[in-house]
Formats: structure tokens, sequence, C-alpha cells
């Protein structure tokens, strides 16, 4: 018996890809748009509820499609309002994602992985080992979630302002699933957030951050928290492939390319390791050039 064809999941999907999509069903570009708008404006995961598309092409998108979203296991709410919660990926495996308000700001923070594999030494994330990378709807669903879990409603002002890309896993290590995501998010059409406030951290893949330059304009972060190479071999293992020179260098390639306001450095202190004044003062010098 042959297996049933899985559905497309439209979160997945970027602009250009959803217009191919709509084509593969004889429809005209402006159905990709019109469905955008219902999943990202609207937050509308139901195709019958989409009412201006033709009753034929809600029933096609049934057969094929879907917007499916990763499933709540567990919700955290502390005093202050931040918000965290446990997302079954597929069975057994599990992310978090966190969402931060402030007065002027509500910041989700995603995940990009389940599991890491840079093997820093203070990270718990890095501790449990590499399961594997995260699907473009998998990344995209997180947020399409936590709107609807805040209580977005179409028309009114947006309760995820900044979204960053700082939960489990490295972001770059994912760059084919990543970078489309980012798309996704800053689409004027999909989430329409401001490429100032999409984040990418990354802990120094030099490499992937030269192409990131290249193929979006989204905000950077970098995870230094060392000031010299013989500190950061130990809690940073990439450095010992990346260099902080062969970082930094990276780091202005990546200002002059998107004419970036500035790049965030992530330090994280550690009592009697990286946090000493010697620290801080060559941590200065270091970002002086």
């Amino acid at each position: 018996m042959n297996a049933t064809p899985s559905k497309a999941n439209l979160l997945g999907l970027t602009r250009a890809e959803l217009e191919a999509f709509v084509a593969g069903m004889g429809e005209k570009p402006f159905r990709a748009r019109q469905l955008m708008k219902w999943l990202y404006k609207r937050n509308v995961n139901r195709f019958d509820e989409m009412t201006d598309l033709a009753k034929r092409f809600r029933e096609r998108l049934e057969e094929i499609a879907e917007v499916r979203t990763p499933e709540i296991k567990l919700t955290q709410v502390s005093a202050d309002g931040t918000r965290k919660w446990l997302l079954a990926m597929d069975g057994t495996q599990g992310i978090e994602m966190v969402f931060i308000p402030e007065p002027d700001r509500g910041t989700l923070c995603i995940s990009s992985q389940v599991g890491c594999a840079m093997d820093c030494t203070f990270c718990s994330t890095a501790q449990q080992g590499f399961n594997r990378n995260l699907t473009v709807a998998e990344i995209v669903g997180q947020v399409w979630l936590a709107n609807r879990e805040l209580g977005f409603q179409a028309g009114g002002d947006p309760v995820i302002t900044n979204v960053v890309f700082m939960g489990m896993g490295v972001p770059l290590a994912n760059y084919r699933n990543v970078v489309p995501a980012t798309e996704i998010l800053m689409d004027d059409l999909g989430f329409d957030i401001s490429r100032r406030r999409v984040t990418v951290s990354t802990s120094g893949l030099v490499p992937q951050m030269l192409r990131l330059a290249e193929e979006t304009n989204c905000a950077l972060a970098v995870s230094l928290h060392a000031p010299n190479d013989r500190l950061r071999d130990e809690l940073v293992p990439i450095n010992r492939k990346h260099p902080i020179a062969e970082l930094l260098d990276a780091c202005w390639q990546y200002v002059n390319k998107q004419n970036a306001r500035c790049i965030t450095f992530e330090y994280v202190m550690l009592d009697g390791i990286n946090d000493k004044p010697e620290h801080a003062y060559e941590l200065v010098q270091l970002l002086k050039g």
C-alpha cells in the first residue's frame, strides 16, 4: 500500500514559493498574496474561514495543504509577564520559545535546532547534544503560534515587535532553513517585522556570516563571551577554527555590506572565569580595533 502524501505546510513557504505553489494549482499569483494576508495579518489557519477565496480554491487547499504549528506541551508565565513555552516538534523531541514584554517592545526568542552541536562549555543546550535542524515551517510556526497565544487580533497593534534567533541551536548552522524564515518574518505580506528587529545570533560561523551578508539584511548578534583566543577557545570551541580576529573581520564586513547600525555582542558573565577587570579592559581594546 502506498503511503498517503503529506500535505504542504504553507507556513514554510516564502512569497515566491507560495506563488509557485498556487500556480501549480492553476491559480493566479494574487491568490498567494491573499493567503499570506490571511496567515500572517489575520492569524487564520482554517481555509474555510478565508472568505474572500473562491470556494473551490479553498476546497482544493483542504486536500493538499495545511497550516501546521508545533504543539504546546507546557506554558510558564512569570510575574513580569514573561512567557515560556515548551513545544513538541515530533513526538519525543521538544524546543522552547520565550516572549519577553517591555514597555516599548515585545521580543520573541525562538529556536532554530533541536539541541546544539557547538559544545560551548557554559550552555545547557549544548550538553544535551544535537538532534536535528528545524524546518522553515517549524521556525515560522513558533512566531505564528506565539501571536495566537498572545491574543493578536487582525487590525490590532502587533504584540511581537522583535524576533531573535537566540533559543535552542545555532541559527547559521541551519542556514538553509533560517534564511527563508527571516524572509517570511520581514516580508510586508508576512509578519512585516523590520529588518532591524529580526536578529540572528551566531557563535562565530564565519563563512555563513559572510554568506548572510550577501543574502539578507537582518540584524546580527555575535556570542563573544571572551576577550582573547586563549579563553574563547575553552568557552566557545568554534573559536579554534575561526579565531577572534577572523570573526571580527567578518563582523565589519557584515556592517559594511548591509549598512547596519550596529552588531550586538553577547557576553555571558561567568564568575571568576571571564568577568575580571582585566577582561573588561581587554574587551574594550579589542572592540575599539
